[in-house]
């Protein structure tokens, strides 16, 4: 079966870049990590998760080889396949962008536990942050789809309310991107309220908007 875009070294080398260097990194730290290795931080950057070095150095790779070939199979088996000839460029800047902000946490964590001081607590909400922000700015440009957006009963059955709903998905995901940059600065129980309300803002917000501008359509 034949992609609905174009893939070429220029869409492709960033996603590549971060499996090899992922790749790199656990070649390179397997000796120096220690047998058990911090897995999980918690709002306050302590560290309360732990796995064993083998899962580690392994589980991140693999993990980066199957979101790539799940971004780049899953157009095949949409029955809208076609539009993404469409947002084909966006497709693209996002596949690249998860890739290199799960390489980018990946090496967070292995220096943190290689005991280089990193701030794991600070540096990951403010990569996630980042991600949200640049996610939200191309989100009224992802045409209507079945994988890749804000996908609703009602976004998925009227153009107009795709639009509209993306286009206020968008701000929620640059404000939730916003919120995960300063929360580490908070209390832990201010960042928790911050974060609950930036999930809030980025699901139940564009799905209940939906559903109003369906209705508004309809009338």
């Amino acid at each position: 079966m034949k992609l609905p875009f174009k893939i070429t070294w220029k869409s492709e080398i960033i996603s590549l870049s971060a499996i090899a260097a992922a790749i790199a990194v656990s070649i390179a730290s397997y000796g120096s990590l220690p047998e058990r290795v911090i897995s999980h931080w918690n709002f306050a950057g302590q560290a309360d998760g732990w796995s064993s070095r083998n899962f580690h150095v392994f589980f991140f790779p693999l993990l980066l080889v199957a979101l790539y070939l799940m971004f780049l199979l899953l157009p095949l088996v949409d029955p809208k396949k076609e539009r993404y000839a469409e947002f084909s460029k966006v497709y693209s800047i996002m596949r690249s962008l998860f890739m290199l902000v799960f390489f980018s946490v990946y090496l967070t964590a292995t220096l943190a536990n290689l005991g280089y001081g990193v701030n794991v607590g600070r540096i990951v909400p403010f990569i996630i942050g980042v991600m949200m922000i640049v996610i939200g700015n191309y989100m009224g440009k992802i045409k209507n789809n079945w994988f890749v957006g804000i996908k609703t009963p009602w976004t998925l059955s009227s153009e107009t309310v795709w639009q509209k709903t993306h286009r206020l998905g968008g701000l929620m995901f640059v404000l939730f991107g916003l919120i995960m940059m300063v929360m580490p600065y908070f209390s832990q129980t201010v960042a928790i309220g911050l974060f609950v309300c930036g999930i809030i803002g980025v699901t139940i917000v564009p799905m209940a908007a939906s559903y109003m501008f369906f209705r508004k359509e309809r009338k």
